[in-house]
């Protein structure tokens, strides 16, 4: 598959990035795609240990695309599109309930995506506007 990852912005408070994939067939299986230990630290240095999902564009097409809160078990945080040919694509708001936070047991903070129904030219276009915990 051939793929990318933007940070678009990246905060002391908030992380905004963008993930495209074009399929060629092979899938994704549990790829880190937000890696909390890379994100700007907090001004007084802290590392960030972990974000809440808040909102969520996306456009995905032939496939679905599994979001998870990675762990010693991952867990799942979201499932975009479908298995079907045709595209699903949407925008999310989950703020007003203080977004999609991490329930993982012995959670590393970090977001793992995994495709299945993988087909040449099936694709994904995602972004998560997502709020940092220190």
């Amino acid at each position: 598959d051939a793929v990318t990852s933007q940070t678009i912005i990246d905060t002391e408070k908030r992380v905004v990035m963008k993930f495209t994939n074009l399929s060629d067939g092979s899938g994704e299986s549990a790829v880190k795609k937000v890696d909390v230990s890379a994100l700007t630290a907090h001004p007084d240095g802290t590392a960030c240990s972990q974000v809440t999902i808040d909102q969520v564009w996306y456009n995905v097409g032939g496939m679905r695309v599994l979001i998870d809160f990675a762990a010693s078990t991952n867990v799942a945080a979201l499932v975009l599109g479908s298995n079907a040919a045709a595209n699903d694509s949407g925008h999310l708001d989950f703020r007003s309930f203080g977004g999609i936070k991490n329930n993982a047991s012995s959670p590393d903070g970090d977001l793992d995506f995994t495709t299945q129904g993988a087909s040449t030219s099936d694709h994904y276009m995602i972004i998560l506007e997502m709020r940092k915990q220190y």
